[in-house]
């Protein structure tokens, strides 16, 4: 057990040591993206030359200062005259993302004329590349202004870090315009920490609507027709399920959909407590030989491919079914892809009905370069225009319950109805029920387990890792 626990922090360190090598040799981005004068470039992973430098950060941003007290006491409108910069640190590469962030950039400018932003994007999915470059400015002293991070548990790993923000929520209105689970998820010891711009569903299956079609297939509601279906598509040399692996999330992610399924909604959500008899149930073993009986039906190159390339295996045909976020959804439309045309959508076999929750949130940096530029940016994340120039995009319903639903697609839609009617559940991977240090073990393990499918060796070291859904 120890061993393996041993392995996976080892992974953990060498991807942390990778990011940051790559940061100091790669060429600085002085581009501009689109017209909106935004610096840097949100699609390429080289971004993170000027992002894992905790000095080439600091010289970047400190162009002028504001002193976060000063700031405290101002209601967020407009940045002030001269305000200079803004730093955002996020992991929003890809397609829907990027498009969505851009989004709400472009508000913030017409707002905040005067305002450079530094759109300090760092590649990989959910966050596991971005998060270890941004631990290794904290720990040295040069926060970006502004930063990404999961609203719920994940948010504990950062409060000694962060400005509360509670007065200011209170200033801007969003109590009166969120739902009340979020705001419970975002309170940490009585205080917010962090201003939410979405909810994202976890437990999704995108499929070929022309593939199903022509194999007479529906999409799965149940594990068993899940199998059922994967028999006939593999029958086709068609790839049942395209999953990847690259980003270092994509398997933890398949996963927690397969413990829904077996949990159910209740069970499920005891597991993420800190109880280890939760982990006891012989039903997480069923869950993981029920995630080894999957990937026999998978992709073989998974850690060679990231989760948009498994996405885009499905849009082209040469894979039936992806288990995915949805922004999933927002690549597809990146693409030119239409809904019920070009791909199809159903919650993951076994959980219809629930609906795993997660938000992406935004925080203030104590000392932050510019604080008063960062709280105009909180105002926009939070602001009706800012959400609903940045959801429709990213394939993610607003975190407010005021939003223009003319705005949102089909699927979008669909997803506000069922995110009011379903069973709530957290999600693990993307941290509404785990903290930083647990999603590392959790994440690394279940890529090792992708390759050697080893289930004793998987549960061993998820028990390990339990203390650290407290930290």
């Amino acid at each position: 057990m120890f061993g393996t626990r041993r392995w996976t922090l080892l992974a953990a360190l060498l991807t942390l040591v990778s990011v940051i090598l790559a940061s100091c040799g790669a060429p600085a981005d002085t581009g501009t993206t689109g017209n909106t004068g935004t610096t840097g470039s949100p699609a390429a992973s080289t971004a993170a030359a000027t992002n894992a430098s905790p000095s080439a950060a600091a010289s970047t941003a400190a162009t002028t200062s504001a002193s976060p007290s000063a700031a405290a006491g101002t209601t967020a409108g407009s940045a002030a005259a001269g305000a200079g910069k803004l730093e955002i640190f996020s992991w929003w590469t890809n397609g829907g993302e990027a498009d969505g962030l851009n989004a709400m950039f472009e508000v913030y400018k017409q707002q905040n004329p005067g305002v450079d932003i530094v759109n300090a994007t760092v590649a990989g999915g959910a966050g596991t590349n971005a998060k270890a470059v941004l631990q290794t400015r904290l720990a040295g002293g040069q926060p970006p202004d502004s930063w990404q991070v999961h609203a719920g548990r994940e948010t504990l790993s950062y409060v000694d870090n962060l400005e509360p923000l509670t007065q200011f929520f209170k200033e801007q209105g969003f109590d009166k315009v969120m739902p009340q689970l979020l705001l419970d998820q975002l309170q940490i010891n009585g205080e917010i920490y962090t201003v939410p711009v979405n909810i994202h569903r976890s437990n999704m299956l995108w499929y070929n609507p022309k593939v199903f079609q022509d194999n007479n297939l529906q999409p799965p509601k149940t594990m068993e027709e899940f199998f059922t279906a994967a028999d006939a598509l593999k029958a086709k040399n068609i790839t049942p399920l395209a999953v990847g692996g690259k980003d270092g999330f994509e398997a933890a992610h398949l996963f927690e959909s397969v413990l829904l399924a077996t949990l159910g909604p209740e069970d499920y959500t005891k597991l993420w407590t800190g109880d280890a008899t939760a982990w006891a149930d012989p039903r997480v073993a069923q869950a993981i030989e029920t995630m080894s009986r999957m990937l026999s039906y998978a992709n073989e190159d998974r850690s060679a491919i990231g989760w948009s390339d498994a996405a885009q295996r499905v849009l082209d045909g040469k894979a039936g079914m992806t288990i995915m976020g949805d922004w999933a959804e927002g690549y597809f439309l990146s693409k030119g892809a239409k809904v019920n045309t070009d791909f199809g959508y159903a919650a993951a076999p076994g959980t219809d009905g629930v609906f795993m929750w997660l938000s992406d949130s935004f925080g203030l940096a104590k000392g932050a370069p510019h604080a008063e530029a960062a709280r105009a940016w909180l105002a926009v994340a939070g602001s009706k225009e800012g959400q609903d120039a940045f959801n429709p995009k990213k394939g993610s319903i607003p975190a407010r319950t005021d939003a223009d639903k003319s705005l949102y697609d089909e699927y979008l839609q669909w997803s506000m109805e069922q995110f009011a009617s379903n069973t709530l559940a957290p999600s693990a991977t993307h941290g509404a029920a785990t903290t930083n240090a647990f999603q590392q073990t959790w994440s690394n393990s279940l890529e090792v387990f992708s390759s050697n499918l080893d289930v004793e060796e998987l549960i061993a070291t998820l028990e390990d890792a339990i203390g650290d859904l407290s930290q």
